[in-house]
């Protein structure tokens, strides 16, 4: 009994920015701007491409996952960091925990491999585009994106199983506004190893090798664009790589930034988690927005 209640603590607290007091009042203000955007804009998306036949192509049926997922991290992190910015209890139950440690590992693999999927997407429409309808079929597109999901759901529950067998240590005081791995893993008193080793080896295929995937995929698009006769040829065939290129470095570019670094700061980290998590999924959609001429014709025909 002892060392069940050890291991599995009946709340957690999340400290959040509780070392800048004077921030919490601003700064939740800011969040929950952040929560309505990211709520209006990615469903926004989603309903646009239910409503718009012209937009019910293999493109955008990517970006409505893409929504789909901004959308979860965000209602899974938002409403408690809200909650312990607004009042003194900064408490978060254990199964509220561990309901964002999978939720949260599902849908950040997820989205790795998914931006790969995306970027091969871009390379068939250009560099195949009269084989393109019959690569991209709409079957082949949900059983793309239902891999995805399913690696993203498999790297979830291996790394909760293997995070929650670990017994805890402490206060159970985690310094961080939302739960997830590493950060649990700061609280365990048994031996990480078998933890860190999978957190190493599944960061190959969620991590280096959709990289590698979105590099050979517009290293192939630039060849072939460069090839085009036309100047409004290339302008057009890159205009509609550019929202999917600043996407991925937005979020690989802040993901690696996060977690490759060997040591830093736990303020420094917090603020850093706080863009990935919270400010990515306001911008995903502005950037397919503003920068997407379907997109736009779309609204205003629908407005």
């Amino acid at each position: 009994m002892e060392r069940e209640s050890v291991s599995f603590p009946s709340t957690f607290v999340l400290l959040s920015f509780a070392e800048f007091p004077w921030l919490e009042m601003p700064l939740s203000a800011v969040v929950l701007l952040a929560y309505l955007l990211a709520l209006v804009g990615n469903g926004s998306i989603i309903l646009l491409s239910l409503l718009d036949p012209r937009l019910q192509t293999p493109m955008y049926f990517f970006l409505d996952n893409l929504s789909l997922l901004d959308l979860t991290v965000t209602c899974t992190t938002v409403p408690q960091l809200l909650a312990n910015l607004w009042g003194p209890d900064k408490t978060i139950a254990a199964w509220g925990c561990v309901t964002q440690v999978c939720i949260f590992s599902c849908t950040s693999c997820t989205e790795c491999i998914l931006l790969a999927v995306m970027a091969i997407d871009r390379y068939v429409a250009i560099c195949r585009p009269l084989r393109y309808t019959l690569i991209m079929r709409p079957w082949v597109c949900v059983q793309m994106a239902a891999a995805c999901w399913c690696s993203g759901l498999a790297n979830a529950l291996l790394q909760a199983t293997l995070t929650l067998q670990l017994p805890l240590c402490g206060t159970h005081t985690l310094d961080h506004f939302f739960c997830e791995v590493p950060v649990l893993l700061r609280l365990a008193c048994g031996d990480t190893t078998a933890n860190e080793l999978a957190l190493t080896l599944l960061s190959v295929p969620f991590g280096v090798a959709p990289v590698l995937l979105v590099l050979v995929s517009y290293t192939c698009i630039a060849r072939a664009v460069l090839k085009l006769p036309s100047a409004e040829g290339r302008r057009k065939a890159l205009s509609t790589c550019s929202s999917h290129l600043l996407v991925v470095t937005l979020y690989v570019g802040s993901g690696m930034y996060l977690y490759l670094q060997p040591s830093a700061k736990s303020s420094q980290a917090k603020f850093m988690s706080f863009f990935h998590c919270i400010i990515t999924p306001i911008l995903n959609p502005l950037i397919y927005s503003l920068r997407n001429k379907d997109v736009k014709t779309s609204w205003k025909r629908i407005l």
